[in-house]
This record gives C-alpha cells, sequence and structure tokens, in this order.
C-alpha cells in the first residue's frame, strides 16, 4: 500500500507468508484509527484484548501524526525532534508485535496537516484506510475530546466514512476516552468496554512508550487507574461485573446518518447530561 507521506510506515507484527498489506487490511475486523502513538494503547485496549489470540478476529491499529513535538525530558532531554519521531514509530512498532497487532499503519502527517479539513494526504490516506475494509466495528477518538489534535482526527475520519457508499460503512463506530472521561455521559448513552482481559498484556502495552512515561507522564498509572475507576464507579447499587472498563461514546448514528452535524451530536449528549442533573435535583427538592 502506497500513502502520501514517504516516512509513512505499514508494520506486519506477525507477517503470514504471501499476505500483502492490502489482504491485511481487508481482513480487518477491529480497526482503529487514531491520532497519536500510545493513543491505541492507552484509549482503546478493549480492541486490541477482543482480537488478541484469535484466530477469526484482526485488530488493525492506524496512526495518524508523526510523534512530532513531544516533551524530551529525562533520559530524552538530549533527544532531538526527528530522533524522538522514530523513537515513537518503533514503540508503535513493538506495541504492535506485543498486541498481536494484524496490521500497524503510521500515517506520519503533521498535526496541523490533521486539523486541515481539505488537506489532500490526509483525505487520501483515510479513503485508502476506510476503503481497504469492512471492519466489523471501527474505533476513533470523539467529539468531547480536549484535545484539538484527537477532535481532528475524530472528523476528518467521519468525513471519510461519510464518503464511502452507504453499504460499505461500518456497522458500528466508538469513540474512546482520551483527554477527557465519558463518565459524565448519560447511563444509556455509556458503551462499556470490558478490559479486564490479559491484564499483564494491558499494563506491558502502556511501558512500551518509556518516551512518553519516563520523563513524568504516567500514562501507565493513568490509564489502568481510570479503568478501574470506571469498572467500579459505573454502577452504585451493583457488584463490579469487571475489574476494569473503558468507556466509548457511540458514534455510529454520525455514520448512518449525513444529515446529523457533528455539532449537533456532540450538544445533544450536553443536553441529555443537563437534563439528567436538572432533573434529580428537581426530584430531591434542589
Amino acid at each position: 500500500m502506497n500513502f502520501s507521506r514517504p516516512e509513512a510506515d505499514v508494520f506486519f507484527p506477525a507477517a503470514t507468508p504471501g499476505l500483502t498489506a492490502a489482504a491485511a487490511l481487508a481482513r480487518t475486523t477491529h480497526l482503529c484509527v487514531i491520532a497519536h502513538q500510545d493513543d491505541i494503547e492507552i484509549n482503546a485496549y478493549p480492541a486490541v484484548a477482543e482480537c488478541f489470540g484469535r484466530a477469526d478476529r484482526f485488530f488493525t491499529g492506524v496512526v495518524m501524526t508523526n510523534g512530532a513535538g513531544s516533551a524530551r525530558t529525562g533520559p530524552f532531554a538530549g533527544t532531538t525532534d526527528a530522533e524522538m519521531q522514530r523513537i515513537r514509530r518503533d514503540e508503535q512498532r513493538r506495541a504492535a508485535e506485543l498486541g498481536r497487532y494484524n496490521l500497524q499503519v503510521q500515517l506520519a502527517h503533521a498535526s496541523a496537516d490533521v486539523k486541515r479539513a481539505d488537506h489532500p494526504g490526509v483525505r487520501a490516506d483515510l479513503a485508502a484506510i476506510f476503503g481497504g475494509c469492512t471492519a466489523d466495528v471501527v474505533y476513533l477518538h470523539q467529539p468531547v475530546d480536549k484535545h484539538e489534535t484527537h477532535v481532528a482526527c475524530f472528523l476528518r475520519c467521519i468525513e471519510a466514512i461519510r464518503a464511502l457508499p452507504p453499504a460499505r460503512r461500518p456497522r458500528r463506530v466508538l469513540g474512546v476516552e482520551g483527554w477527557r472521561d465519558l463518565d459524565w455521559l448519560a447511563d444509556a448513552d455509556k458503551v462499556a468496554l470490558d478490559a479486564s482481559p490479559y491484564p499483564e498484556l494491558a499494563e506491558q502495552l502502556i511501558n512500551v512508550f518509556a518516551s512518553q512515561i519516563v520523563g513524568g507522564k504516567r500514562y501507565d498509572r493513568a490509564a489502568l487507574g481510570r479503568r478501574a475507576a470506571n469498572a467500579t464507579m459505573q454502577a452504585s447499587h451493583a457488584v463490579d461485573a469487571a475489574t476494569s472498563v473503558s468507556l466509548a461514546m457511540d458514534l455510529t448514528p454520525l455514520v448512518h446518518d449525513d444529515t446529523l452535524s457533528t455539532v449537533a451530536f456532540a450538544q445533544l449528549h450536553l443536553e441529555r447530561f443537563r437534563t439528567d442533573v436538572t432533573t434529580r435535583l428537581q426530584r430531591l427538592g434542589g
């Protein structure tokens, strides 16, 4: 497969003899298209776990950006930006090997290009990704994330999916937590994804990204702690059904209804939250 950036990386973590990148993409059952190296492992681990060790499920990860601009502290303090990009690319490859991904693609776009709605390279690459597979479920960022590159990545992906004929669009699309939790969603809107399987793998996958953790951003503790908190705090009057849970927003309406704007979709969830809080306070005499 050819992508628009010469430094784009297409990696077979567990190569099958004779399998091409196009064939690997075509057999994908679980697809995650996300902004940065480590976003899959931190925010979409249940997708990895669902496919791990399975001969009938195939997880493909796609990272849109090149890792530029990462903080460089501790042992990485003297690392140049170009060197850090290579380090992050290699870390993502190691995570893909550890998680036995079907395919790992790193498109190597600058964040600024992803934020452009009309960037031809970003558009062409996403058209190739979404047009090249018929995944059962797609994992993306979501509209209430506060990281602008995450939100831009989400928007570009929705645009790409909507460019497909309706019959070629994914059956289900989920938006994962990132730089904002989703525990505030109305209960009916929460999609609880079991992140309990293979706990050692879950921890190992995050710790692959030493360039992000060693310098002081403890994503390992934060991600695993968030999942544990979700498992316990999602229901006040029921015992925990899982030890680790990732929450997601169901984005499927956005890819089945082209007239539904992303702004209106986000506002709908915010309004349900407002109504939930207001109704409870009024019922209890507030």
